[in-house]
């Protein structure tokens, strides 16, 4: 296939067939924070995908916040996880983890009553859905510097469980408003410590935290995803180039496996008009494989390849819709269309059942 798109391409240790990814999707659809038999169904149906990166998954109770979100924080989920990624193993895919602390986007309903953490007292926008419905978000109770390398080390355990697991890699969760996003921010981080105030200041927390995975398994299993101009919750930034330019080249050291934007390039979630794309400016100083996402088509996709604007695009809501996604791109085939009505639902529909055209 002379495609760019289904070319391989090296992303650390690991051989991807194709440079369509699978881009983490949270669909809560765990079992008391644990994988279950239909996770495993839905992933080995898109084992096809250059990678999958499994969705967002807590580190620790501390960091979690999502209903019907999985963890990798106990050996229950660990040998849960290993089904997981069995399955998608015996279809001859490549599957990462994504690491995560929601940070202030947590609430006391998952805490036991505690008042969850971030860099600053500052509550992040809007509400969330707890287990008793749905809340505004609180103030979060701003970290003391000494706590931090706890939560540094619950990142590089959780990394060394993802391995147990059988996971391929991980990918750190430096995006969405979540806790290292909350740290880089100056609209979320006020602190005057040397994890506030200047760049290089807010930019320390996720690299000890990069550091911390990397040595725990491997730079070359690691990965690391960004948003630099998403805006829910709260989130901004006064200077998003040069914060977003400094953290690829802080990060060009560890030699990771991949660096990830999330920035969509039309109106959609992650779609920012008022902000100017970053991802062209962290293309022209990071050394390493760039992969993007936010609503691309098979089209777009390849122009960005092939203008080397990236080396591999993730896709989303896409390949939730369409299990087979790269057959369909090579076949031409039409894509189904997602149900966003199903998408934070229980059961298959809307999670597994989607058809494939074979």
């Amino acid at each position: 296939m002379t495609n760019v798109l289904f070319q391989p391409l090296r992303i650390g240790d690991i051989i991807a067939p194709n440079r369509v990814f699978m881009s983490p999707l949270t669909r809560g659809r765990s079992t008391d924070r644990v994988p279950n038999e239909l996770m495993a169904e839905y992933y080995g149906q898109r084992a096809s995908a250059g990678l999958i990166i499994a969705e967002a998954t807590a580190i620790s109770a501390e960091g979690y916040g999502w209903n019907g979100a999985p963890g990798i924080y106990s050996e229950a989920h660990v040998t849960s996880w290993k089904r997981v990624t069995e399955t998608v193993h015996a279809s001859g895919g490549r599957i990462f983890l994504q690491l995560w602390h929601m940070g202030r986007v947590s609430h006391p309903d998952f805490q036991n009553g505690k008042v969850p953490v971030g860099p600053s007292a500052i509550a992040a926008l809007g509400e969330t859905h707890t287990p008793v419905g749905k809340k505004p978000y609180v103030v979060p109770r701003a970290l003391d510097a000494s706590e931090i390398p706890r939560i540094v080390n619950d990142y590089a355990t959780a990394a060394g469980r993802a391995r147990d697991a059988g996971f391929d890699g991980v990918e750190v969760h430096g995006a969405n408003g979540y806790l290292i996003d909350q740290f880089l921010r100056n609209a979320s981080n006020r602190r005057t410590d040397q994890y506030g105030g200047s760049i290089e200041n807010r930019v320390r927390f996720l690299k000890e935290v990069v550091e911390a995975v990397c040595q725990a398994w491997s730079p070359q299993r690691t990965g690391l995803r960004l948003s630099p101009t998403m805006n829910e919750k709260g989130m901004a930034d006064s200077d998003p180039i040069g914060l977003f330019t400094y953290v690829a080249r802080t990060v060009n050291c560890f030699n990771l496996a991949y660096l990830h934007t999330a920035e969509s390039i039309r109106p959609g979630r992650l779609f920012n008009p008022t902000a100017p794309r970053v991802t062209p400016h962290i293309r022209e100083v990071y050394d390493g494989v760039l992969v993007t996402n936010g609503g691309y088509e098979f089209e777009s996709a390849t122009r960005a390849i092939e203008n080397k604007e990236a080396d591999a695009i993730a896709f989303g809501q896409s390949f939730l819709a369409n299990p087979d996604l790269p057959r369909r791109f090579l076949s031409g085939s039409g894509l189904n269309e997602p149900d966003p009505a199903l998408y934070y639902t229980t059961g298959p529909h809307g999670y597994s059942d989607y058809p494939r055209i074979d």
